[in-house]
């Protein structure tokens, strides 16, 4: 079934990854787990060799590929035994790198970009903290600017590759009256005066290392601003997809490797005359776990598919990890109970497997979030077009479109007075559609069917909800009333387009 989504050019380069990690990074795990470090050396290798930025511009050092030679990337680091090992860099490469790529200024890249993918450079993302876990709006730690710099004051919390790593893409407020609207990312160097870290110590993840940071006083050039002040909180919305698209890859591919180490040892184990792979009761839990686990590894697949398709799958993405990291869990756990007393050793893998896996289910938006989430898209989907289809609601809408061209004026005297998109964007309310060229000096909103960069698809009512200030654009994203397709960038700035 893989084939549907793998080429004959992605399973070379899944060869060619798989022969370097047994080559050059599974004889050492047990080395780098015991010292609780992996040498900056390997990520290097992995750089010259080309297996870092594959979905990055070549103008960097990327492959500029498509996102399954990602998901191969994820699927194989995640089978060499050490959650340590996979988590360090998929956090580069997915987890902090791509808010530079995305809404860095081009000095940002440049400066930046080219490290990552050569794998001279190992970043991380701070948004934790320690009273406000991942709660964005409600984070602490400030960066006032003062002349050309900021002036960042604050800690943060489970900050993973903040001690040996070079750099921190830190979610910050430059407005810290303002909520949401405050909330920035400030690319701080790790070495800066004033950063400091305390090495956490951990369940599992021994290999790699996380920290808690303090910020005191520490300057940052103001240049070193992730695109534009009050938009971190929405590029982080926007970010956290791939992140959870990529914590589900790594899941399943755990699970598949977990079964693939217990059927070995299952093979081998005998117990009363035989080998155990012959008791009734274990074949069959093999038969149940090896069935949810393809069930998960397709689904997941598949919004790798949307997400290669450039689809904001908030829904999917959010299901994908919670059943993939659940069921890692489930695994996990099942799995060691096959080696007996032996999965309780530490010279059998299975042990630091069964550690590694249980913070799937709490990084990236435990599994908590991940059902409110998916909670408030699906009641809220299932109420909105249950009242849609009844005949006062149709008058309604059509009222309402009414009452949008009829605003078209007084739109565009708002949205002049914000600043210029720098790209075009589209709402599409069904039968009609508003158009927005941002191209210019200043924001044109006009009734028009063009072709745009970034589509939002929204009813009307909501459309004007949302000009009021009624209903703010990130939760409408989360609650499913948004829908965007195309160039998220633009989406991202809807907060404030019409204030």
């Amino acid at each position: 079934m893989t084939n549907y989504y793998f080429t004959e050019e992605h399973e070379m380069f899944r060869d060619s990854l798989k022969s370097f990690l047994k080559k050059e990074v599974i004889p050492n795990i047990d080395a780098w787990e015991e010292n609780q470090r992996i040498p900056k050396e390997v990520w290097k290798k992995m750089g010259d060799l080309g297996f870092l930025g594959l979905g990055y511009p070549e103008e960097y050092g990327g492959l500029n590929a498509d996102f399954f030679y990602d998901v191969i990337f994820c699927e194989e680091v995640s089978k060499v035994f050490s959650g340590g090992f996979s988590i360090t860099q998929t956090v580069v490469q997915y987890m902090s790198g791509p808010y530079i790529l995305k809404y860095g200024s081009p000095q940002l890249k440049q400066k930046y970009l080219p490290g990552i993918i050569s794998g001279d450079l190992i970043s991380s993302i701070g948004i934790s903290e320690p009273g406000a876990g991942s709660d964005v709006m409600n984070i602490k730690t400030t960066a006032i600017l003062e002349g050309d710099h900021y002036v960042v004051n604050g800690s943060k919390t489970f900050i993973t590759n903040a001690v040996y790593g070079d750099f921190i893409v830190t979610v910050v407020k430059t407005d810290p009256t303002a909520g949401a609207a405050g909330v920035s990312l400030l690319v701080i160097d790790r070495l800066t005066e004033g950063v400091s870290a305390t090495k956490l110590k951990k369940l599992g993840w021994h290999s790699s290392d996380t920290a808690e940071l303090a910020f005191d006083n520490v300057r940052v050039p103001k240049e070193n601003l992730v695109g534009e002040e009050g938009q971190g909180f929405y590029y982080l919305m926007g970010g956290l997809q791939i992140e959870r698209l990529v914590g589900a890859i790594m899941a399943y591919a755990g699970c598949e490797a977990a079964m693939e180490y217990s059927l070995k040892y299952m093979s081998e184990r005998k117990a009363f005359g035989r080998s155990i792979n012959k008791f009734q009761v274990l074949r069959h839990r093999v038969a149940q776990l090896s069935s949810e686990i393809e069930a998960c590894k397709q689904f997941v697949l598949y919004c790798c598919r949307l997400n290669n398709d450039k689809q904001y799958a908030v829904k999917e993405c959010s299901m994908a990890k919670l059943l993939a990291t659940e069921l890692s869990d489930k695994v996990a756990y099942q799995c060691l109970q096959f080696f007996g007393g032996y999965g309780f050793m530490e010279e059998y893998k299975m042990a630091r497997m069964f550690r590694d896996s249980r913070v799937g289910t709490i990084g990236g938006g435990t599994s908590e979030i991940m059902r409110e989430i998916i909670a408030k898209m699906i009641i809220d989907d299932v109420q909105y077009e249950a009242s849609s289809i009844n005949e006062s609601t149709q008058n309604s809408d059509e009222s309402t479109i009414n009452k949008i061209h009829k605003l078209v004026e007084k739109l565009n005297l708002k949205a002049a007075d914000s600043k210029p998109l720098g790209s075009t964007l589209k709402f599409d309310f069904g039968e009609d559609q508003l158009y927005i060229d941002g191209l210019g000096d200043n924001n044109v909103i006009k009734m028009d069917n063009a072709e745009a960069a970034c589509l939002v698809e929204i009813a009307s009512e909501d459309f004007l909800l949302l000009v009021d200030g009624k209903l703010d654009p990130m939760n409408a994203m989360m609650a499913g009333k948004m829908k965007i397709k195309g160039d998220m960038g633009v989406a991202m700035k809807l907060g404030g387009l019409f204030k």
